[in-house]
């Protein structure tokens, strides 16, 4: 069974005098992201594949887990709407067993509650959800998955 990450990009640094799509991790974004990916290895959940928001900060929290895989950099995570995540999600080639997201509040959070009919009540900085997806990728729609479990950085 397919399983989906959705992971909500490491704590950024304010956005003072910079364009918010430059916005880059603090360091405590930067230890939250490594302690992620340390987290994804040892629950065996290492990605077959990875979308990842174009924004600086989603790209460093990507860095930051150290999974080497494919990676697709793409806009519409970006563009923070969650009908566009499923979109995408649905584009998702057969034999790809575990798909990480990497992207924004509020759409990820939204996305996890869509896909799988609950979700936490608060989804900061870091925090992942982990969806079995029943059957294939192009079949996804809401209410399909299931809440695996969720990890934030205070866990």
């Amino acid at each position: 069974m397919p399983t989906l990450i959705v992971l909500r990009h490491a704590k950024a640094a304010a956005g003072l005098g910079i364009p918010d799509i430059d916005r880059t991790l603090t360091d405590r974004g930067r230890r939250d992201a490594a302690a992620a990916g340390e987290w994804l290895r040892a629950n065996g959940l290492v990605p077959d594949r990875v979308l990842c928001s174009t924004a600086a900060r989603t790209r460093e929290t990507l860095a930051r887990l150290a999974v080497d895989t494919e990676v697709r950099f793409e806009s519409r995570i970006y563009d923070n709407d969650p009908e566009d995540l499923l979109a995408l999600l649905a584009e998702t080639q057969d034999g790809v067993e575990r798909l990480l997201l990497i992207g924004h509040n509020p759409s990820v959070h939204q996305l996890v509650h869509d896909l799988a009919g609950q979700a936490p009540d608060a989804f900061p900085t870091c925090a992942l959800a982990v969806i079995e997806v029943p059957g294939a990728w192009t079949d996804l729609r809401p209410g399909a998955g299931t809440l695996v479990t969720t990890r934030t950085p205070k866990d």
